[in-house]
């Protein structure tokens, strides 16, 4: 399987003109529009390759350490955790909650049932979803705070993507290493480069 070019992506790439030829944009609406859409679709694109992986997890994986790697559970606590508190009032408050507590993240406790933490997952990625589709052009100029410390909009969305997939890669090896020979890639199948590349390029036309 892969998640590559899905005709199911909620985030359509934005129009590219034929001749690619620049367009008058004295303002930056227009780049601004598709900075915001690429930062969509990749957030998106972080969350379905992990819940792809996640989903090939074997019962009793989702919580098992692999050596001094942190077990899936904790991507999954820590990841949803860092995500609800960024984005959660993103332009008008710290990134970095009151509520919070960082280290409770890194253990699993009693009450984190695979159940409980995918229910904060997806709470936490539907508010980053929700929160970059109410951000306009005009929002990129703005500074938000993570700790205090100040960052354009456009740094701190570029902080929180590289933070989404670094956690993702974890996921990804953690959950192949589980799932062994029953594992189902999600990115191009090896050995499958030339037919996806064909496929694309006659998707498009070229």
């Amino acid at each position: 399987m892969s998640l590559f070019g899905r005709a199911d992506d909620p985030v359509p790439p934005p129009p590219v003109p034929a001749d690619a030829a620049p367009r008058p944009d004295p303002d930056g609406a227009v780049l601004g529009a598709v900075v915001l859409a690429a930062f969509r679709r990749q957030m998106g694109a972080q969350r379905r390759t992990a819940e792809v992986a996640l989903a090939q997890l074997p019962d009793g994986a989702f919580d098992r350490p692999l050596g001094a790697l942190d077990p899936p559970g904790v991507q999954v606590k820590h990841l949803a955790g860092s995500l609800r508190s960024r984005f959660t009032d993103f332009l008008t408050t710290d990134g970095e909650k009151d509520d919070r507590d960082r280290d409770t993240e890194f253990t699993l406790a009693r009450g984190d049932t695979r159940e409980a933490l995918m229910d904060g997952w997806n709470n936490a990625w539907d508010t980053v979803d929700a929160t970059l589709a109410s951000l306009t052009p005009g929002d990129l100029d703005r500074t938000v705070t993570i700790r205090g410390e100040p960052f354009a909009v456009v740094d701190a969305l570029a902080r929180a993507l590289g933070h989404a997939s670094y956690h993702t890669g974890q996921i990804v090896a953690l959950a192949k290493h589980a799932a062994g020979d029953a594992w189902q890639t999600v990115s191009i199948p090896r050995g499958g480069s030339v037919a996806y590349t064909r496929d694309v390029r006659a998707r498009h036309g070229a």
